[in-house]
């Protein structure tokens, strides 16, 4: 035992890197107890590891050192409270945000895995999940319009909503002849997040894909129909249609792939 150590010494001792101590003296974070009067040498005290044990949990926790340096002279088991009730508070505004980010990715990957696998020409009843979405406000279209308006209308007050456009988002028509007649014209957009309130429950649906921009869907309410009739199925509510890949996993946007579906069952 000591009464003095050097740098290299109490970094030993502490597991603080040389650097970073000479750095915090710069700041005047935390500083040795003395310097040489011969060669201004650092020389620090075993007593300082308590100082630094302080410096480390702080930093630990993501105290900025500025914060750190005013709390450290004279601090008390109130002040640090009051430090403490304010990191808590932040971080959990962190976990909030970090819990919609993963829920976000684990939605758009669970899209993406589905239309790498599936047969783009494919028509045919498949059992779906139940899956949550939140339903926009009914859109309202004058004469000529397309989907564009209403969307563009509605991003702009989506935080109103609490819509986080980071979402996919799809369209909903009332009805299939809705769709078939304006496909480009959905009735609602959804936004397929899984805190909303509305369920697309689960159950049997006639379930088709689309390539190309939003709203286009070429010849698929035609194939879809010839389906219905060879497979005598009647289709009820309302149609759905959901983008696997859109701008956010492919540049072009005639490759987009949608799904659309539709609640179908068997005619008696």
């Amino acid at each position: 035992m000591k009464d003095l150590y050097t740098i290299n010494e109490f970094s030993k001792i502490s597991g603080i890197e040389t650097s970073t101590l000479r750095y915090w003296d710069s700041i005047g974070l935390f500083s040795p107890v003395k310097r040489d009067e011969y060669n201004n040498y650092r020389r620090y005290s075993l007593t300082q590891l308590f100082t630094v044990n302080f410096v480390t949990t702080m930093s630990d926790l993501d105290v900025p050192l500025k914060n750190i340096a005013e709390l450290r002279e004279g601090r008390n088991p109130e002040s640090l409270l009051r430090l403490l009730e304010l990191k808590v508070k932040q971080l959990d505004m962190e976990l909030i945000k970090l819990r919609e980010q993963s829920s976000i990715i684990h939605v758009r990957q669970e899209l993406i895995r589905y239309g790498m696998r599936v047969d783009e020409n494919e028509i045919a009843v498949m059992k779906r999940d139940d899956m949550k979405m939140i339903l926009w406000p009914r859109n309202e279209y004058s004469e000529g319009d397309t989907f564009i308006k209403p969307l563009s209308d509605f991003i702009h007050n989506a935080g109103d909503y609490g819509i986080n456009l980071s979402y996919p988002v799809g369209g909903y028509w009332d009805d299939f002849e809705s769709f078939a007649a304006g496909p480009d014209r959905p009735d609602h957009f959804v936004s397929i997040d899984p805190t909303g309130n509305h369920i697309r429950k689960a159950g049997d649906y006639l379930v088709g894909f689309a390539k190309g921009y939003y709203g286009v869907v070429e010849d698929l309410p035609d194939r879809m129909r010839a389906v219905i009739r060879e497979k005598e199925l009647r289709i009820s509510g309302p149609v759905y249609m959901i983008y696997l890949f859109e701008e956010i996993s492919i540049d072009n946007s005639e490759e987009y792939l949608s799904q659309v579906i539709v609640s179908a069952s068997r005619r008696r």
